[in-house]
């Protein structure tokens, strides 16, 4: 094995992989040389932490090269384009409107584990390591009571690195916010289920179980639903 192709595995293990990380997953999209130099960048930024200089330059430098990896290459066609508005407009006032919340990032109640490809307590690492198994499965859909405490949030994704969420689930689990919107009138209802399943799934069997999801959402009075992904 070459030290080029050591560098581009290392590189690329940040998408998918022991050390994936949605702050730097964006380096797969990089060469070895412009991956090289954003590292050279960074170990500089914290030589000049030694002598005291702010963390911020490091944040702006990492923000920096996700915009420079993601923007198109000459030639190469946008993979993703998304609306600015709702897929369908509201048919009430927002603030008279029952919201429900959907998220990709994995959350689940302590009580209910999934039991992702049928394991029982399936640790994050376990799941890292299975990642291509996910990418085949069929998503789970689960629901957790809007009054559950945070101490029975629980994450797992094989995707990203959740540690950000396993220490704050507001990051992709912004129940907190939507319960403060309709305390101050901004929304009619938050549903009493909050629901949420791993986006790292069969994307044509997600595009099954979408309006089974959308029966169930229906059914349980929601009108409007807040998609957070990961």
């Amino acid at each position: 094995m070459t030290h080029h192709s050591i560098f581009d595995d290392f590189k690329n293990s940040f998408a998918y992989g022991s050390r994936n990380d949605l702050s730097f997953k964006f380096l797969k999209r990089l060469d070895a040389d412009e991956a090289a130099e954003f590292f050279r960048c960074v170990l500089l930024e914290v030589g000049e932490l030694f002598d005291g200089a702010p963390p911020d330059r490091l944040i702006d430098l990492a923000y920096e090269w996700q915009v420079e990896a993601y923007r198109p290459k000459p030639g190469e066609k946008r993979p993703y384009t998304y609306d600015d508005r709702p897929f369908a407009p509201l048919e009430t006032a927002l603030s008279d409107t029952t919201i429900g919340l959907v998220t990709s990032s994995g959350h689940f109640h302590a009580d209910e584990d999934p039991q992702p490809l049928g394991i029982a307590n399936m640790t994050q690492d376990q799941a890292i390591e299975r990642i291509d198994e996910f990418l085949r499965a069929t998503p789970q859909l689960t629901a957790i009571p809007r009054e559950a405490p945070e101490s029975s949030l629980r994450v797992r994704h094989p995707g990203y690195d959740v540690r950000s969420v396993a220490r704050d689930p507001g990051v992709a689990f912004p129940r907190d916010l939507l319960v403060e919107a309709e305390k101050d009138g901004l929304i009619g209802e938050l549903s009493g289920e909050l629901y949420s399943f791993v986006g790292a799934c069969a994307q044509g069997r997600i595009r099954k179980e979408a309006p089974i999801w959308v029966e169930r959402w229906k059914k349980a009075g929601i009108e409007a639903l807040l998609l957070v992904p990961v």
